[in-house]
């Protein structure tokens, strides 16, 4: 594949990227002021009500799975809500999160987005993120592709600066008190944390056990706005370039049971986190 053939491959599959994200956010606002059906995935595990499920990321799911398959019949997808992998053997995969925020979506908090990520042997690609609030306070997508910018609803999404800002914000689980360099706010959605550092309203976040479906896209936004991602798999913090997969890489499992804290951001900034935060 010549440069130009390839860079035409990458831009096709973020139109589609994009499209599949709108479809999303178009089947997660339509679904509001309506009753929801909701199951819990813990609850099989002896942990009542917490994962939740409800019946509008399962749609999106199956509708984004029918479109990829009449659109890329030879590539992989994996995705949250249908346990099921792809071929080891496919170099390009779609990590889809038909809604990454679903407690705050079933209780009406309005953090929440949907995920569309491509993965090729690994290294994200593509990234679209559905999101319901953004630097510009609209829903939108944010996007991007290798070598490309990011971009909001494919115009440039330029980092806000505000000059005499002295104390920025960081996407922080842990609210342990400490002597920190930033307030820290927690989202309850790892892609949408992931936007916002590409977007320049994080300056990091520290994500502590994300799914791949969570951060596929993030990782490809994070990355074309010139941030640091770092991967901590329990052996310290070391620079991420692609997804790998765990000891179970040669069964159908493959990628789906990927797991690792991670910290994306600017690199200063995620180095700085790394320090604080050494074990993940």
């Amino acid at each position: 594949m010549t440069p130009g053939d390839r860079e035409e491959w990458l831009r096709s599959i973020e139109q589609v990227a994009v499209e599949l994200a709108n479809l999303a956010g178009a089947e997660i606002t339509n679904a509001l002021g309506r009753e929801i059906a909701v199951r819990y995935k813990g609850s099989a595990k002896g942990t009542l009500f917490s994962d939740p499920v409800s019946d509008v990321d399962q749609r999106v799911e199956e509708l984004i799975r029918g479109r990829l398959a009449a659109t890329f019949p030879d590539h992989g997808i994996i995705g949250e809500e249908i346990d099921e992998a792809p071929d080891p053997s496919r170099e390009v995969v779609w990590a889809v999160d038909p809604i990454d925020g679903t407690a705050n979506f079933v209780n009406g908090f309005p953090l929440f987005a949907g995920s569309i990520g491509v993965l090729e042997r690994g290294v994200p690609i593509v990234g679209a993120i559905w999101t319901s609030t953004s630097h510009v306070l609209r829903a939108g997508v944010y996007h991007a592709r290798e070598g490309g910018p990011l971009r909001f609803n494919f115009e440039p999404a330029e980092a806000r600066s505000v000059p005499a800002n002295r104390r920025h914000l960081a996407g922080e689980p842990d609210r342990t008190p400490g002597d920190f360099p930033w307030d820290m706010r927690q989202t309850g959605s790892a892609a949408l944390e992931c936007a916002f550092v590409a977007a320049g309203l994080l300056r990091v976040s520290r994500l502590a056990r994300p799914n791949i479906w969570d951060v596929a896209a993030g990782l490809a936004l994070v990355r074309s706005a010139g941030g640091t991602i770092k991967m901590n798999s329990g052996a310290g913090w070391r620079e991420m370039e692609a997804f790998e997969s765990p000891v179970e890489a040669g069964t159908s499992l493959g990628l789906r049971r990927w797991s690792g804290a991670l910290l994306v951001g600017e690199p200063e900034a995620v180095e700085t986190l790394a320090r604080v935060r050494p074990t993940g």
